[in-house]
C-alpha cells in the first residue's frame, strides 16, 4: 500500500511542478521579447537531447562518415528543412539509420 501511495504522491507532485509555471504565467503579462524568446525553448531542448546522440554514439566524439547516426540525422534535418513535414522527417531518418 505504501508503494502505491508513494507512486501516486510523486505523480501529483510532478504534475503540480509542471502545472505551476503555466498557472503563474497566466496571471502576469509577458513582454513581447520574453514571448519571442520562449518560442525557442522547444528547439533548444530538443537539440540538447538529440545532438549528443548524433555526434557521440558510443560515448566518444565521432564526426566521421562511419557514424551512421550522424549521417541519418543530417539527412533527417535536410528533409525537415525542405518538406516541413514531421512524419516524412521521422520516416526518412529512421529508414536512413536502419540502412546505414
Amino acid at each position: 500500500m505504501i508503494t502505491w501511495l508513494t507512486i501516486i504522491g510523486m505523480g501529483v507532485i510532478t504534475y503540480a511542478i509542471r502545472l505551476a509555471p503555466i498557472v503563474l504565467l497566466e496571471r502576469f503579462a509577458l513582454s513581447p521579447a520574453l514571448r519571442q524568446a520562449l518560442k525557442f525553448v522547444p528547439v533548444a531542448v530538443l537539440s540538447a537531447i538529440i545532438l549528443p546522440e548524433l555526434i557521440m554514439p558510443g560515448g566518444g566524439v565521432d564526426v566521421s562518415l562511419a557514424n551512421g547516426r550522424l549521417l541519418a540525422g543530417l539527412l533527417a534535418i535536410f528533409v525537415a528543412w525542405r518538406t516541413k513535414n514531421v512524419l516524412w522527417t521521422i520516416v526518412v531518418g529512421m529508414v536512413a539509420l536502419w540502412l546505414l
